[in-house]
């Protein structure tokens, strides 16, 4: 069953605190991710897609050359519920991994996104 309980402003506050560059505008959960460049942003935008179909929770989208936003807020209630904040968690998680210094992978030799 989903989770639908509306988060308080400092639940929201605290959430912010532990997922840098993300915001609250006009009610929904929102991060602007640049990339360098077209391909970048269509892996990008893949990549959330995946990992929201997975969750099962599906955030909004927009596209241009560089860049990509998310926005997320639950549909059914129009507000910013646990599942936003995990769904962001884990998408920022991913789209901002790169190998360590210890790992035998290179990782991408140019920025990858900010």
């Amino acid at each position: 069953m989903p989770n639908d309980v509306i988060l308080t402003d400092e639940e929201i506050e605290k959430a912010l605190s532990e997922l840098p560059g993300w915001e609250v505008r006009d009610n929904w959960l929102r991060r602007k991710y640049k990339t360098p460049g077209w391909p970048h942003t269509l892996m990008l935008a893949n990549t959330i897609s995946y990992i929201a179909e997975a969750a099962h929770h599906h955030p909004d989208l927009e596209l241009g050359y560089a860049q990509v936003i998310f926005k997320i807020q639950t549909h059914r209630v129009k507000a910013i519920t646990e599942s936003d904040v995990a769904l962001a968690r884990k998408v920022h998680e991913v789209v901002t991994w790169l190998p360590g210094d210890d790992s035998p992978l290179d990782g991408y030799p140019k920025s990858w996104i900010k």
